[in-house]
């Protein structure tokens, strides 16, 4: 356990030194909003967004930004970085095994993750009157699911890639993907109908978070397909994944 907790926190102060990818998590999201929540237009209640305003419309969708930038990118990266360098081989050679490492990084990313996601939420609410998810326990659960389901693939990508800059390779499409169909490039209301449906199906389900957000239930079918990517993708990651 002590070993462990030495792990953690070496993975913990390894993290916020890397400013980047910190202020992207955290920072990027947080900045669109501001300059989105800039112009008074996009503060008004429209018809387009069930009497929302572009802003509330919009901030689930940055939210899928500062969880696909931890899951996708960061993650496969820093662990291809290590299997690279062959600190996981020496790892298991020491009573701080391989599988401590890959722990820390989990909870250093889902810490990651929630402080982007906190961050976000509060300044929407504090700045622009963005009322917080009105549907707490959809919202958890939709979050919860979603998250797991991006990190089980960024664990996928990882254990797919052997050295950074492979993982890079595949990660890079598919933060492109998730952030199209999360809304985030172009919103979502504009997106033909059969694109809007595929985003609701792709992690970490944008709708789903809208609707619990703004006071509605999710539906339970993209609920499911969160908890069955999480299941597949985190066991073949498991089944492949290789220290060196």
């Amino acid at each position: 356990m002590h070993a462990f907790g030495q792990i953690l926190k070496t993975e913990a102060k390894l993290y916020l030194r890397d400013w980047p990818t910190v202020l992207t998590v955290v920072g990027l999201p947080v900045l669109i909003l501001v300059v989105l929540g800039a112009i008074p237009a996009l503060r008004e209640p429209s018809p387009d967004f069930d009497g929302q305003t572009f802003v509330s419309y919009f901030a689930p969708s940055l939210l899928v930004m500062t969880l696909a930038v931890t899951g996708l990118t960061a993650l496969p990266a820093t662990l291809a970085t290590y299997r690279e360098r062959g600190m996981l081989r020496r790892l298991a050679t020491t009573p701080a095994s391989p599988a401590a490492l890959l722990i820390a990084q989990l909870l250093v990313t889902l810490a990651a993750m929630m402080v982007g996601a906190v961050a976000l939420v509060v300044v929407a609410r504090l700045a622009f009157g963005v009322p917080f998810p009105e549907h707490a326990p959809g919202f958890a659960v939709a979050f919860v699911l979603g998250t797991g389901a991006l990190l089980a693939v960024g664990l996928l990508v990882a254990a797919l890639a052997r050295t950074a800059k492979a993982a890079q390779a595949m990660s890079v499409p598919l933060f492109m993907l998730t952030m199209f169909f999360g809304g985030v490039y172009l919103p979502r209301f504009l997106l033909p109908e059969f694109l809007v449906r595929i985003g609701d199906w792709t992690p970490p389900g944008v709708q789903a978070l809208l609707d619990a957000w703004t006071g509605t239930a999710p539906r339970v079918l993209p609920l499911v397909i969160m908890a069955v990517i999480a299941v597949l993708a985190g066991t073949v990651a498991a089944k492949l994944f290789r220290w060196e």
